[in-house]
């Protein structure tokens, strides 16, 4: 592989029978838009759909896995507790912890999810059937409930700077919902290791009209999920329009840059490894000054 960044139309999605990465399972599909076949070291990130009274029973990973529910509602099942899940919600499932999803409504659940580090397919997919956990009387997320500490919900609300937000904002425990905005760029942190993940961080971003992230690369991957309106991407000079349901991906060193089409854009991201304290950002302006500088002494 020679290309850096991967990106995948939603009108292409190709969803998918997991097989052993999710064994036993009944209902279940799933559309992996970047893994370990596209050369990736650290992201597999694709959209799951669970079908009514579809099952993936317990089972574990070795590998972290995050999720941010889209449509629909589903039951995740773990040690710690009996989840309901609706659009909006997200969490953490740490490596080797017991877990199954049971689709108890009346529609399709559809949520995003990443593993990190990819499976792989030549170790069975990393996955691991064990014995059922049985469900508890199911809970909502609820941020200062104990027993939802690796949840969290997200609305529309949230990014959107102002007295509103800040109040809402204010209702959590933690820094897990801090509202970073900068530059027409709005951000709030989902999933990290105050969540308890390790290996990788989960996000949503929100780009006014003016929004705009110069051309930069990183030293770990990132993953995107378009969710509502349009950017202008570009991808080691390869410019594209995302729309809503694109996903895209960016290796180390692909260099990347974003531009709002006129309307805000929001879209969620995902980083792994997680961001070093450190030069995570290598902005190409900073050194076309430097380049420059040189030049003329």
């Amino acid at each position: 592989m020679t290309d850096r960044y991967v990106v995948r139309r939603a009108e292409d999605a190709d969803y998918r029978e997991p097989g052993a990465l999710a064994p036993d399972s009944h209902g279940y599909t799933r559309w992996c838009a970047v893994g370990f076949d596209d050369g990736s070291a650290h992201t597999d990130f694709g959209m799951s759909r669970l079908e009514p009274g579809g099952v993936i029973p317990t089972h574990i990973h070795s590998f972290e896995e995050s999720f941010h529910v889209v449509e629909g509602e589903v039951i995740l099942v773990t040690p710690e507790a009996t989840v309901h899940l609706v659009a909006g919600d997200y969490g953490v499932i740490p490596l080797g912890v017991p877990h199954s999803w049971h689709n108890t409504g009346d529609a399709v659940a559809v949520w995003s999810d990443i593993y990190s580090p990819p499976p792989r397919p030549q170790h069975g997919y990393d996955t691991y059937r064990v014995a059922d956990v049985a469900p508890g009387e199911p809970v909502t997320v609820d941020p200062r409930d104990p027993r939802t500490r690796s949840f969290g919900a997200i609305t529309t609300e949230q990014m959107n700077p102002g007295k509103q937000s800040q109040e809402l904002l204010a209702q959590s425990a933690s820094m897990r919902t801090a509202l970073l905005v900068y530059s027409g760029i709005s951000l709030k942190m989902m999933v990290d290791s105050d969540l308890g993940s390790v290996l990788h961080t989960m996000f949503m971003v929100q780009y006014e009209p003016d929004g705009v992230a110069g051309p930069h690369d990183h030293p770990l991957e990132e993953a995107y999920l378009i969710m509502d309106g349009e950017v202008d991407a570009t991808f080691d000079g390869y410019e594209v329009r995302m729309k809503p349901g694109d996903i895209a991906w960016a290796g180390v060193g692909c260099v990347h840059s974003f531009r709002a089409t006129g309307a805000p854009v929001r879209w969620l991201e995902t980083q792994s490894p997680q961001m070093p304290p450190r030069h995570a950002y290598r902005f190409q302006r900073d050194w076309t000054y430097l380049t420059d500088k040189l030049g003329a002494e």
